[in-house]
C-alpha cells in the first residue's frame, strides 16, 4: 500500500479492513499529552510530573510523551550516552520509577522519546571521533558509526544528524542491541508507549523491526522536513510533504502513527485570515489528517517548534483555535506541555472541555468528516454528525434546532446534537 489512493481507501473502507497489528490505533481514542519542554531538564521533572499525574488522568489524557530518560551528553537528553543509565537531568532512576508507577495507577501510558539514530561515544576512537562506546553497558566500537559520521560502518540509511556520530541500523549487533534496550524500556522500566526521534536518519524498515521486537502499545514517529514554500510563501497544495510522511509510516509496515507535520504548516498559516487553507482541492482536510487520519498525530507545537527553541512556533493568539480544530476532527491530537499548564488555567480549562466533548460524543481518530466552509476568515465543519465546530472571525452557526452550543471562546466554537 504504497500510494495515497490506497491510504485513503483503507480508511474510508476499514469495515473490511484487516485488523491492525496495535490495537490502540484501531479504536482512534488517544489524546497525547507532551509532558515536557526544553527547559524541563532545570525543574525536578519527574517529581513535577507525579504531582501532575492525578490532573493528566481526570483531562482525559491516554499517555503522556516523556523526554528522553536516559544518561546524556546534553542535559535534554538528545545526545544519548548510557542508554542503560536512567539517572538523567530529570531526575534519579528512583524518581522515574515513582512517577511510572504513579501514571500506571492512573491508567495513563508512559511514552519514551527513542533517541536511537545518534549517539555520543565515551571515548576516541577512528579518526579521533568519539565513536567507541567503551566502559559503559552495551559497548560498541566504531562499527556502530556510520562511516558519514566518522565510523566504520555502512553508509547511513537516512538523513545525517550533524556533529554527533550516527548509529549505524544496517548493522545486525546494532539492531540486536537495540531491540534489547527496547524490550528492557518496555517490559522492564514500564515505558508503553514509544517516540521514535529524527526518524528521517534511518531506513523506516528499522523502525517496524523494533516495534515488532518490543510490541509497544502505541508508536509515534518523528519525520520532520520542511513544507512546500515558493520563497516566504506557504504553497496551497502540500500533497508531496504529506506524502513523504505517508511513505515513512508505509515503510515502517503501518504499525506506527506519525506526527502530522504538514496540518501544523497548513494551520498556522491559515488562521492568520486564510482558513480557506484548511479544506484541499478534494474538500479534505489538507494534512496527513485528510489521508490516513487513523496514523496522524495532530499537534499544535512540540519542544523543538515551541517553548525556548521557537524554530518554528504556532501564532500565540490563536492557540485556542489550533485546539479547538484538532481536538474536534479526526487524527490523534497531542496537546503541548507549555500551553496546558504554563499559559494558565483559563487554556488548561478551555482545552480540557474540548477534550470531554471528544470524549463524549464519540470522536476518534477515523471519524468522518464534512467541511462546510472554508473562507479567509471563517471555516466551518462537522465531524461525525456528533459535532459542528467554526474557527475565525467571522459568525456562524450550524442549521438545526438539534444543535446545542458545548463550548465556544475566542474565534472558535463548537455545538454538539
Amino acid at each position: 500500500m504504497g500510494n495515497v489512493a490506497a491510504s485513503s481507501q483503507k480508511e474510508l473502507g476499514h469495515s473490511n479492513e484487516q485488523p491492525d497489528p496495535v490495537a490502540t490505533i484501531r479504536n482512534g481514542k488517544e489524546i497525547l499529552l507532551q509532558a515536557f519542554n526544553w527547559e524541563s531538564h532545570k525543574h525536578d521533572w519527574w517529581r513535577n510530573l507525579e504531582q501532575k499525574v492525578p490532573d493528566i488522568a481526570k483531562s482525559g489524557f491516554t499517555s503522556a510523551w516523556l523526554p528522553p530518560p536516559t544518561h546524556s551528553f546534553s542535559p535534554e537528553g538528545y545526545l544519548p550516552q548510557n542508554l542503560y543509565s536512567l539517572n538523567s537531568s530529570y531526575g534519579s532512576e528512583n524518581l522515574l520509577k515513582a512517577l511510572l508507577n504513579k501514571m500506571k495507577t492512573y491508567k495513563v501510558r508512559a511514552m519514551a522519546d527513542i533517541v536511537i539514530n545518534h549517539r555520543v561515544g565515551t571515548t576516541q576512537g577512528h579518526g579521533g571521533m568519539y565513536n567507541r562506546y567503551d566502559g559503559i553497558p552495551l559497548s560498541w566500537d566504531e562499527h556502530a558509526v556510520t562511516v558519514c559520521t566518522g565510523g566504520k560502518g555502512n553508509k547511513s540509511t537516512g538523513d545525517n544528524f550533524h556533529g554527533v556520530p550516527n548509529i549505524d541500523h544496517t548493522q545486525e549487533f546494532v539492531r540486536k542491541d537495540i531491540k534489547n534496550w527496547l524490550q528492557w524500556l518496555r517490559n522492564t522500566v514500564g515505558f508503553q508507549d514509544f517516540r521514535f526521534d529524527f526518524a528521517r536518519g534511518y531506513s523506516p524498515q528499522y523502525v517496524k523491526e523494533y516495534i515488532e521486537g518490543a510490541k509497544p502499545i502505541f508508536s509515534v514517529g518523528e519525520h520532520w522536513d520542511s513544507c512546500n514554500y515558493k520563497g516566504t510563501y506557504l504553497e496551497y497544495n502540500q500533497d508531496s510533504h504529506r506524502q513523504r510522511i505517508i511513505n515513512w509510516i508505509d515503510n515502517a509496515g503501518q504499525l506506527s502513527a506519525a506526527f502530522d507535520f504538514t496540518t501544523k504548516g497548513i494551520l498556522q498559516q491559515a488562521v492568520k485570515g486564510e482558513l480557506w487553507r484548511l479544506r484541499d482541492p478534494h474538500g479534505k482536510p489538507p494534512g496527513v489528517m485528510g489521508w490516513w487520519p487513523s496514523r496522524a498525530v495532530t499537534f499544535l507545537d512540540n519542544h523543538d517548534t515551541g517553548s525556548t527553541q521557537a524554530h518554528w512556533p504556532f501564532p500565540s493568539d490563536h492557540i485556542m483555535e489550533g485546539y479547538a480544530y484538532i481536538l474536534t476532527h479526526p487524527g490523534i491530537p497531542s496537546v503541548f506541555y507549555d500551553h496546558f499548564y504554563d499559559w494558565g488555567s483559563l487554556y488548561h480549562d478551555q482545552i480540557v472541555k474540548l477534550i470531554d466533548i471528544r470524549r463524549n460524543e464519540g470522536i476518534n481518530s477515523r471519524s468522518p468528516i464534512s467541511i462546510v466552509e472554508a473562507q479567509p476568515n471563517l471555516y466551518a465543519a462537522n465531524i461525525g454528525d456528533k459535532i459542528s465546530m467554526k474557527i475565525g472571525e467571522a459568525s456562524w452557526s450550524p442549521s438545526g434546532m438539534e444543535w446545542t452550543l458545548a463550548t465556544s471562546g475566542n474565534r472558535y466554537a463548537v455545538w454538539k446534537k
